[in-house]
This record gives structure tokens, C-alpha cells and sequence, in this order.
């Protein structure tokens, strides 16, 4: 096994001249005051071993990362019958594009895209008030991490509330062809709540270790999903999880991950580790510039790229 801390350290002091580079999400005024600078990368593995370098232990807005969590319970709800409302293909589209959800009938064609993502939110409130939702998913995602501190950042969620207009144009789209079956304005409440989870690196790492183990938490022994949704959910990460750039981000880095704008990427090396890296500013695609080249440094090293050694 690879000396984890050590190239951990080395990604961090190779990528420190260029801390600040990429563009901060500022359409969302809350996040438009972060730092720049901040760069924080923590990893778990399956056998309980944690790494961390930078601002691992400082919040973050987790953004679309939740959007893991949100189908992981849909699924636990709904099961296959999840797909009758989300498609599980890439979009090649931007992640708040309208256009491929009018010429496709109003189903979105992932659930990691905003519409796909709007579209889990209205599963998710099947049988609850947004506001028992909200505390569902909140719930959730603290027995993954094991840690009852996490919290949604309330000025965030007013933040995306108050801007989110194509947000809003997607659900009503959605709703229009008959794809929400709840009110546009409580659906939308859960989706921008969620993602306005805040966490820090080792936070998050830990919530997604379930998928590096098979659907179990191996540090509780708790089960989550079955190994073959564990499966599943990492393939569709490979395929959907950075928008318009998973391709890229395959190619380069070769494992399921999700980036939300808040700056963060979680990835899973299946059987190994769970990583979450955390830098503000983003690239055309809208996922973190220096977190994508921490990850495919870290793949490189570790030889963790499910395609293979580099």
C-alpha cells in the first residue's frame, strides 16, 4: 500500500502556487464570498485508516455532491420504478440546461442534472411535508457520516432560494409535462435545502464510504444499499457526475465522483477509499479546477483508476 498521507502531502504542495486559480459559483451570492484560496482533501479508507491535508475540518457548501445522498434514499423508496422519472444517461448538455428537457418530454435525462436532481427531490417528499423531507435527508446523511453536527447552512439555502429563477423554470417545465407530483415551490425547497448541506472534507469522505464497500459503512457495520445499488450508483457517478465534463473526467481521473459548485468533489475508489477534495474555484464546466487535477494526480499515484494502473 502506497504511503496515503505522503502523496496526500505532495499533491497539496504541488498544487499551492496555483491555489486560486478557476472561478468561484458567484451566480450564487453566498458562495460568491468564498475564498478562493481554500483547498482541503481528506481520504478514508474501508478499513478505517483517515488522511487529510489543508482545510479538511472547514464546512462547505456540498452543493449537487448531495445529490448522492438523495438518490440513494429515492432508490430506497422507490426502487426501479426511480427510473420511470430520471434517465441514467449522460446529458452533454450544461447542468441547468432547458433545452434537452423540451425535446425529451420532460424527463430529465440524469438524476445529477439540476432538472434530474429537482425530479429525485419530488420522490424523496413522497408522504412528507418539504420541511419532514428536509429533516429526512438531513438525518440521512448523518447516520452515513456518523456524525450528528452536520447541518444546512440556512443563508445558503435563502441564497439559492432567492436566485434559483432557471430552477424554478425546470421544475415548472417538469410539472407542465406531468413529471412532479407535488407543489413546484415544495419540491424546490427540499432541492435547495439539500444542497446546502454543509460539510467538511472528512464529513463527506465518510458518508460516501459505503459506496468504495459494497453498500456497507464499513467503519459502523451498518448496511446502506445492496453491493449491486453500491454498484450502480458508482457507475452512473462515472458517467453523470460532472455534468458536461464526465467524460474528461473519466478519462483523466477513471473514478465515480461527483462535484457540486461549492467547490467539492467526492469520489469513490471501489474496494479502497472513499475522497473528498474541496477547491472554490471552477472550471468551464463548472467543477473544481484543482480538485480534478488533486484527483487525477491521487489516481495516478495509487493506481486506483478503475480502468486500470496508470
Amino acid at each position: 500500500m502506497a504511503d496515503l498521507q505522503a502523496i496526500l502531502n505532495d499533491i497539496h504542495a504541488e498544487l499551492s502556487p496555483r491555489l486560486g486559480e478557476g472561478r468561484v459559483a458567484d451566480y450564487i451570492p453566498h458562495l460568491a464570498h468564498i475564498d478562493p484560496q481554500k483547498f482541503g482533501m481528506s481520504l478514508i479508507t474501508v478499513d478505517g485508516a483517515v488522511h487529510r491535508v489543508g482545510d479538511s475540518d472547514e464546512p462547505f457548501s456540498i452543493q449537487s455532491i448531495s445529490k448522492v445522498f438523495t438518490l440513494t434514499m429515492a432508490l430506497g423508496k422507490h426502487g426501479e420504478t426511480t427510473w420511470n422519472r430520471v434517465g441514467r444517461e449522460p446529458s452533454g448538455s450544461a447542468f441547468n440546461s432547458i433545452v434537452q428537457l423540451e425535446n425529451e418530454g420532460g424527463k430529465p435525462r440524469n438524476p445529477f442534472i439540476n432538472a434530474g436532481a429537482i425530479a429525485v427531490s419530488d420522490l424523496v417528499l413522497a408522504g412528507h411535508t418539504p420541511r419532514e423531507a428536509i429533516g429526512e435527508i438531513v438525518r440521512f446523511v448523518r447516520y452515513l457520516a456518523d456524525d450528528d453536527t452536520i447541518v444546512i447552512d440556512p443563508a445558503v439555502a435563502r441564497s439559492e432560494e432567492a436566485t434559483g429563477f432557471r430552477n424554478a423554470a425546470l421544475a415548472n417545465f417538469m410539472r407542465a409535462f406531468g413529471k412532479l407530483t407535488h407543489p413546484v415551490d415544495h419540491v424546490l425547497g427540499v432541492y435547495f435545502h439539500h444542497c446546502a448541506l454543509a460539510m467538511t472534507c472528512t464529513q463527506l469522505a465518510h458518508a460516501g464510504l459505503f459506496l468504495a464497500a459494497g453498500g456497507t459503512n464499513p467503519l459502523t457495520g451498518l448496511s446502506v444499499v445492496s453491493s449491486q445499488r453500491a454498484r450502480r450508483i458508482n457507475a452512473l457517478m462515472l458517467t453523470c457526475g460532472h455534468y458536461d465534463g464526465s467524460g474528461e473526467f473519466a478519462y483523466r481521473v477513471g473514478l465515480p465522483g461527483k462535484s457540486g459548485v461549492g467547490g467539492g468533489i467526492l469520489a469513490v475508489a471501489p474496494g479502497k477509499a472513499a475522497v473528498t477534495v474541496w477547491s472554490p474555484g471552477l472550471n468551464h464546466n463548472g467543477n473544481s479546477l484543482l480538485g480534478s487535477l488533486a484527483l487525477e494526480m491521487l489516481a495516478a499515484r495509487t493506481g486506483w483508476s478503475v480502468f486500470g494502473p496508470a
